[in-house]
């Protein structure tokens, strides 16, 4: 069963998970037509295979230390770091150690991908 994404103006809590991560999932936070936040947990030498959105996105570290893959060269996230991300860059993410990252998706319509993002009529 999933679990109920948060509403708008709900309080979200994204503080580390600290010995917690170990056995945490990645979860969807909140989403709206036009935003959606995922609570990313990545394991230590996990990957994110490389893929892209359609729209700017954000990649913030919350805890642990992570690589962000791209063609043009790769960026260190540790806790507290985030880098913003164009639209359609292509990029993977490595975890070093167990990590957890805060993605920041803008969507049109409800979709990231595809159906939706800066171009969408």
């Amino acid at each position: 069963m999933a679990l109920p994404h948060a509403r708008l103006l709900d309080v979200i809590d994204i503080r580390p998970l600290g010995p917690a991560l170990h056995d945490a999932v990645s979860t969807s936070l909140l989403k709206t037509d036009r935003l959606q936040l995922l609570h990313l947990v990545l394991p230590a030498r996990r990957n994110l295979p490389q893929h892209h959105v359609d729209d700017e996105c954000t990649l913030h570290c919350l805890e642990g230390d992570v690589e962000v893959e791209m063609p043009s060269g790769v960026r260190r996230l540790g806790p507290g770091q985030l880098v913003v991300l164009p639209a359609e860059q292509p990029y993977s993410l490595s975890a070093r150690v167990d990590s957890a990252v805060l993605m920041t998706l803008l969507l049109q319509h409800g979709d990231a991908g595809d159906g939706g993002g800066r171009d969408a009529r």
